[in-house]
């Protein structure tokens, strides 16, 4: 194309013949002048097609695209049987094949104010220390209000039920202050598979009084705007930044995004702090009693007085060594109680591996290990206590002791 335009460009403006042309461009002379004869510039077509192999097959191949159009292109080659070039066959086929493809079309989703908010685990990496200062990557639970584009995250010690709902409670309460209609997951193993929620999920959706949907399996798209906010966090919030512990994560990461929800949304085109104003007019309110969050069990106190829960020992008053107790734990906090009162309370370790002991049961245990070995034989007053003459009963049965 632009020899073409060059050998018209010297022949009519500067007027060289054909021989200057064609020294001056290394081209042949009659290369020029077919140049010059020609009105329209040079195209180039693909040949027409020829009758090949695939020809003789072509209409068997069609015929079974036509009936089974996700047919393996091996099965269509064995039954239509080709014996010719395995990569020839391959690529007709797929020049064939999107023709007999059904079609699946999407929908745009409109989504209405105080109708769902989208949940999701993010996984920032190995960049938090835990109570040990070992680095570990622990799941952020990300929620976002699909009208408004609002966005609340909590870093939670484990993806366990437990913890799940004790995230999803602080993001609704502290975050959003108000209920939506639904809950969107995936299918998280802490929230539920196969048609069936986790234990306690039900009991939590009840008491917030909202359904709880999860999407198909390996269909993202269904909760596109949480997962568009994660790739967003990973690419305007983690780069750059250390953390020295999981408080100090999550203090960042509330810092930036009061930042965030202040931003225009590019496909909204408004700010997710004041969209967020409108919508939770939208949304239910607060239920008047908390629901049941964490991971809560009962076990008998063994004589170590140590109970395990979340990966992790915790102390508790020997007081009530074998007696039953209930461990009840939090993102931030184990409580243990006994017929309803408290025998121990302890900030929880995030992590596995570690031994929490609160001094005050080491003192009691010590204590009651004192009492057990030596055992009082003075009376409260310090007297001498009586002891029974248990000879009495050797002369009562007529036995003689040597």
């Amino acid at each position: 194309m632009e020899d073409w335009a060059l050998i018209r460009q010297l022949h009519r403006v500067e007027g060289l013949s054909q021989a200057a042309i064609a020294r001056r461009l290394s081209l042949s002379r009659n290369t020029v002048a077919k140049a010059l004869r020609s009105t329209d510039p040079p195209s180039y077509s693909p040949r027409p097609p020829v009758e090949g192999a695939f020809s003789e097959v072509e209409a068997a191949v069609r015929d079974l695209l036509g009936r089974f159009p996700s047919m393996p292109t091996a099965v269509l080659a064995e039954r239509v049987g080709w014996e010719g070039s395995r990569s020839w066959f391959y690529a007709n086929v797929a020049r064939l094949r999107p023709g007999y493809r059904v079609a699946d079309p999407a929908d745009r989703l409109v989504h209405h104010a105080g109708e769902q908010i989208q949940c999701d685990l993010w996984f920032p990496g190995r960049l938090i220390p835990d109570h040990a200062g070992v680095v570990r990557d622990f799941p952020v639970l990300v929620m976002v209000a699909s009208h408004s584009r609002y966005a609340v995250a909590a870093v939670l010690p484990s993806r366990r039920t437990g913890d799940l709902l004790a995230g999803m409670w602080w993001c609704v309460a502290e975050g959003f202050g108000a209920v939506p209609r639904q809950l969107l997951w995936d299918n998280e193993a802490g929230i539920g598979r196969a048609g069936k929620l986790a234990e306690g999920v039900a009991g939590f959706c009840g008491a917030l009084g909202v359904r709880l949907v999860q999407a198909r399996p390996y269909d993202p798209e269904t909760k596109g705007v949480v997962e568009r906010f994660n790739g967003y966090l990973a690419t305007s919030f983690l780069p750059g930044r250390t953390f020295t512990a999981p408080e100090d994560f999550q203090a960042q990461l509330t810092d930036w995004l009061v930042i965030a929800n202040q931003r225009t949304h590019r496909t909204t085109r408004t700010r997710p702090v004041e969209a967020m104003t409108t919508e939770r007019e939208a949304m239910g309110p607060l239920p008047p009693v908390d629901p049941v969050i964490g991971h809560r069990f009962t076990t008998r106190l063994p004589r170590d007085y140590y109970v395990t829960a979340a990966g992790a020992a915790y102390s508790v008053h020997p007081g009530v060594i074998g007696r039953l107790v209930e461990v009840v734990v939090d993102l931030h906090t184990v409580t243990v109680t006994c017929a309803g009162r408290t025998v121990a309370t302890h900030q929880r370790a995030w992590g596995s591996g570690a031994t929490v002991t609160d001094p005050v049961h080491v003192a009691a245990a010590a204590l009651m290990r004192r009492t057990h070995q030596h055992p009082r034989t003075e009376g409260a007053a310090g007297g001498q206590v009586e002891v029974a003459d248990l000879g009495v009963y050797d002369r009562l049965f007529g036995i003689e002791v040597a």
